[in-house]
């Protein structure tokens, strides 16, 4: 199998601690132009978003990270990632949605104004503090959903659990965690002794630590930030109108396929 990946984003690392809970092998491959929107070769065949996670696997071609973690489950079931119990189950996927969307979203605004540099000074502060209220509220919300138990997806390590993970360690990474000794400080401290997630997060501070440059390129016309459903509304609830559209006018924003 060959993951198309890059380290910072969410949605593949839910993808490569799927893939290491499982034991299976593969490759991963970071896609030249990445971010461009202009993408070519067998990674835009597979992904037509032009997005990562995708993941090749004989002939298969999938995108999507649910879509992925979906077919993962459905191949290789043993260890299983979803519980068995249906209501679990629904939960499980619910704590992902609200994640991949909601969660994501927040993140994805707080890395425009600190590595992209799509905001400065008095209007980068308010966004920041926008987001620092709205993740609080998620981890809140999260924090209800964990309650008294060890893991999101029910007696053990799972599909909750991986969905949860990218985020809430992205929110640690921007100082934004909750306090130590708290439910879900607690819960990243033990999701951290799996090895499948210590080397999904190694993989990500890695990148992260090379991210000066960032908003360079994006001044350059190297990379487009790809502003995309639920990334679009968050700009557009929390303060940013003005970002994006001066990201139009720049062309330094794109949108999703088809065009």
């Amino acid at each position: 199998m060959l993951l198309y990946e890059h380290p910072l984003s969410s949605y593949a690392q839910k993808v490569k601690i799927a893939l290491r809970e499982k034991g299976l092998k593969f490759d991963l491959e970071t896609p030249n132009a990445l971010g461009s929107g202009k993408a070519a070769g067998p990674f835009a065949v597979a992904s037509p978003r032009n997005e990562v996670p995708a993941l090749i696997d004989g002939e298969a071609r999938i995108f999507d990270s649910t879509i992925i973690l979906e077919y993962l489950e459905d191949k290789h079931p043993s260890p299983p990632l979803l519980p068995r119990d249906p209501a679990a189950r629904a939960e499980a996927r619910m704590i992902e949605d609200v994640c991949d969307t909601l969660y994501e979203a927040i993140n994805w605004g707080l890395s425009e104004i600190r590595w992209f540099k799509r905001a400065e000074g008095a209007k980068a502060e308010e966004l920041k503090a926008v987001a620092a209220r709205q993740t609080a509220e998620l981890q809140a919300w999260l924090t209800d959903r964990l309650g008294g138990r060890d893991w999101f997806n029910g007696d053990s390590f799972g599909w909750a659990d991986l969905s949860v993970a990218p985020y809430v360690n992205r929110s640690f990474h921007y100082g934004l965690g909750t306090p130590d000794g708290s439910p879900l400080a607690r819960w990243r401290d033990r999701i951290r002794q799996r090895p499948s997630v210590a080397q999904t997060f190694k993989e990500f501070e890695a990148a992260a630590g090379s991210m000066s440059g960032a908003a360079e390129r994006v001044a350059s016309g190297q990379i487009r930030r790809e502003y995309r459903d639920h990334r679009l509304e968050w700009m557009m609830k929390s303060g940013g109108v003005q970002i994006v559209l001066e990201g139009m006018a720049r062309n330094t924003i794109r949108f999703t396929w088809p065009l």
